[in-house]
């Protein structure tokens, strides 16, 4: 047996006798909202390699593809199950003109996207194409308006470009470059980052400007999309006040971004790998924060929506570091390692517990920029640690939340910072069963974790851990399995009580028997 998988199976043993746990108890008798399919969506930027030659290499190519988008990417992230796909940005967004990209590829206008490197945007991926990828996939899109350089026009024409059923114009068009059905739009937002990339805009400003362009966004019932508002970012919760305020009608919900530095300092961020321990503890402290993001953004729409009928939308997050040394600074290109998929584990765990209010989250990138999924170089492709936690957590997308406790969870700290040592989280799946999340956040011990479910005699816990040796153990090309998911279970013990051992630093997701 291959030592490193009998050293994961000899710590998924039961715990022995007489060793300190901390108690979890999932009330399963009291189910909590529904976990939205969206929580997992994805998020891919006209930035970098993140579309162009990560993921579309064009028809013509001789890396295999379907209509221009690789069948490796397109099979990786289906094996996901990718819910819902963001396109065409972030900051991108605020600067596309999307007539820009329809009709003959060859004769699309070639714009410089000043954002991101100050390369050429050739305009090869536009709206046929983006619905071509979410077809591919099997998911949901949202598509991002321009709001930054755009206009109320130009937005609505959008809007029905893609939605009409009529025989107008911009319908006719549409069908005349290759799709006679109007597309699926599941979300358009208004804009990005407004009080940033998307404008420099006060929140008031933005409001005002949101619902005049809401008031022209007209679809046929059937095919209209629901409308997201940009909202605000951790340093400023004027925007959610105002906007869960002022604004009704066909709201869906509010954009939130909220990004993970290690140093908390966006001058000089930190290392994706080869960081020392204390680089650990303050990634692990500063994502935890989204938790009391959430919490504060929620009271505020809390006043003025107790009915919840806007949903809190962080499509934004995600760790970002200092990009890797020779790359193009404007590419936002880093290494994905184990802290990243801890990070990714924890935020799952609070989205859950958030499940009434947050609906949707994205998170960046899912291509070469940002905590990607996935990495290419030409016709390579690897998986990344955050890779395989979205692929041990989909049992979790459309399952039920579930109430939990966790008594006598011990704290884990490097000089005078401390974080919880292990996050939980629980749900009964559409399947029927229930699933149990388990995050040790310890980079050098386990974790004992005694489970209880009232009224329910456990058995046995069986699903996979994603752990590793280093604290940066990450794949690359020359060794593309050096980290993946490796078979956990535990049973019993003669007293009918189960301890969970989970291993340092490790994910793990498993089905409650």
């Amino acid at each position: 047996m291959n030592p490193i998988k009998r050293g994961v199976l000899a710590l998924c043993m039961l715990a022995s006798g007489g060793v300190f746990a901390a108690e979890l108890t999932i009330d399963a008798a009291k189910p909590g909202a529904v976990i939205n399919k969206d929580v997992y969506g994805q998020f891919a930027e006209h930035l970098g390699t993140g579309i162009y030659e990560g993921i579309w290499v064009g028809p013509k190519s001789k890396i295999p593809n379907t209509k221009g988008w690789r069948n490796d990417v397109v099979g990786a992230l289906k094996d996901i199950k990718v819910p819902l796909v963001r396109w065409p940005g972030g900051c991108f967004a605020d600067e596309y003109h999307w007539r820009d990209g329809i009709g003959p590829r060859e004769k699309r206008p070639v714009k410089v996207n000043t954002n991101w490197g100050g390369v050429d945007e050739s305009n090869a991926v536009g709206t046929h194409e983006f619905f071509d990828l979410v077809d591919l996939l099997g998911a949901d899109a949202y598509v991002n308006g321009n709001l930054g350089t755009g206009s109320a026009q130009e937005m609505s024409e959008w809007v029905e470009y893609m939605t009409s059923d009529s025989k107008s114009t911009l319908a006719n068009l549409r069908r005349k470059n290759g799709h006679d059905k109007p597309f699926k739009v599941a979300y358009f937002a208004v804009g990005n980052e407004a009080w940033g990339c998307g404008g420099n805009m006060s929140p008031q400003y933005y409001s005002d400007l949101y619902k005049q362009v809401e008031t022209f966004l007209r679809a046929p019932q059937q095919y209209r999309p629901k409308i997201i508002a940009s909202g605000g970012n951790d340093n400023d919760l004027t925007w959610t006040d105002v906007l869960s305020k002022e604004l009704k009608k066909q709201t869906s919900g509010i954009s939130f971004h909220y990004y993970t530095l290690p140093t908390g300092k966006w001058e000089v961020k930190g290392a994706s790998t080869g960081f020392q321990e204390n680089e650990w503890i303050s990634t692990v402290s500063n994502t935890l924060r989204m938790d009391d993001h959430i919490r504060k953004n929620t009271a505020a729409m809390d006043k003025h929506d107790p009915e919840k009928k806007l949903g809190l939308f962080v499509d934004e997050w995600g760790t970002w570091y200092d990009v890797e040394k020779g790359t193009n600074p404007g590419f936002l290109f880093q290494q994905n390692t184990l802290r990243d998929a801890v990070v990714a584990a924890l935020n799952f765990n609070i989205f859950h517990a958030h499940a009434d209010r947050v609906r949707m989250t994205n998170i960046a990138q899912m291509v070469n920029v940002l905590q990607a999924m996935i990495i290419t170089d030409k016709d390579k492709m690897i998986l990344t640690p955050t890779y395989y936690a979205y692929q041990m957590y989909v049992p979790f997308q459309g399952a039920t939340s579930l109430p939990i406790t966790l008594k006598d969870n011990p704290d884990y700290s490097v000089g005078n910072v401390k974080v919880p040592e292990v996050s939980a989280s629980a749900a009964r799946g559409t399947d029927g069963k229930l699933y149990l999340a388990l995050v040790n956040t310890n980079p050098n011990k386990p974790a004992d974790v005694a489970l209880n479910v009232p009224g329910q005699t456990v058995k046995a816990v069986k699903g996979r851990v994603l752990t590793a040796a280093a604290m940066d153990a990450h794949n690359t090309f020359a060794s593309p399995q050096a980290i993946k998911p490796a078979p956990f279970s535990a049973a019993a013990g003669a007293d009918g009580k189960l301890t969970v051992k989970v291993p340092a630093k490790a994910v793990i997701v498993v089905a409650v028997e």
